[in-house]
């Protein structure tokens, strides 16, 4: 018999309450193990597809009492649907130089990161980031990982995305890009980049962490479809659970 990692028994553990980064007046608690040297690759691809998140050596996934609404979803790459708004959005980024760099971290990279965070999250968990930390979230963990780098045609950094390489996806763990390209739209850029890569190299899927329904913050990733959400039966489509949601909300009331 054969087993995706180590067959020791894994460890796990749960955080104390803290408020919620998503849905205010709301607690999380995260349940989380840590990757250990040797089995990174393997304890992420299968605690992955159960629905956990890597961040640097911890492979974590929401534990919170009395509130389900972050859900781990997925995009169908093979599937994906290249509406006319995404082929703007890679036509106006035609110019950007895009290289898959191994597991380094980097100084401009850092410095990226940095302007990005004091534009869009002054106030979040990683405000304040010292190089360090950056480091140890590119280089720590044991896994499959590439920071993913866009270019202008002058050489100059634009955006990058931490990406895992798993058995049937690809991972975007973290990405950034250059706040003064905001109208680049080098968010839903880098998704649709990340989208491509798998489709040429034959991944099914690409993973997209959580998705918070009533957040604002995380709404978007439901514009990618097709869509996949973990639920307590499995993956299954987005639209699918979004019909049967709304015939819940109409229930006797038509």
């Amino acid at each position: 018999m054969t087993h995706p990692f180590a067959t020791r028994q894994i460890p796990f553990f749960l955080t104390a309450s803290a408020p919620c980064p998503y849905l205010p007046g709301r607690f999380e608690r995260k349940v989380f193990t840590r990757v250990e040297i040797g089995e990174g690759p393997a304890l992420n691809d299968a605690l992955t597809h159960a629905g956990f998140r890597r961040s640097q050596g911890v492979l974590y996934r929401p534990a919170c009492e009395a509130c389900d609404s972050c859900k781990s979803v997925r995009v169908d790459a093979e599937s994906f649907e290249w509406k006319r708004r995404w082929r703007k959005i890679l036509n106006r980024n035609d110019e950007l130089r895009v290289s898959v760099e191994t597991q380094t971290a980097t100084m401009e990279q850092f410095d990226l990161l940095s302007r990005y965070l004091d534009s869009r999250h002054g106030d979040g968990d990683m405000a304040g980031m010292s190089f360090g930390e950056y480091v140890m979230m590119v280089e720590e963990g044991a896994q499959r990982t590439h920071v993913t780098e866009y270019r202008d045609a002058d050489g100059v950094l634009r955006a990058a995305a931490l990406t895992d390489v798993l058995k049937d996806g690809l991972s975007l763990i973290y990405s950034y890009f250059d706040p003064d390209w905001d109208r680049r739209s080098l968010g839903a850029y880098i998704i649709l980049d990340a989208i491509r890569q798998a489709e040429l190299a034959g991944l099914p899927f690409v993973y997209l962490g959580y998705w918070v329904r009533e957040s604002p913050k995380m709404s978007y990733k439901a514009q990618f479809q097709p869509l996949q959400v973990l639920t307590p039966s499995g993956w299954q489509l987005h639209a699918e659970l979004a019909n049967h949601e709304d015939e819940d909300e109409h229930d006797g009331f038509d």
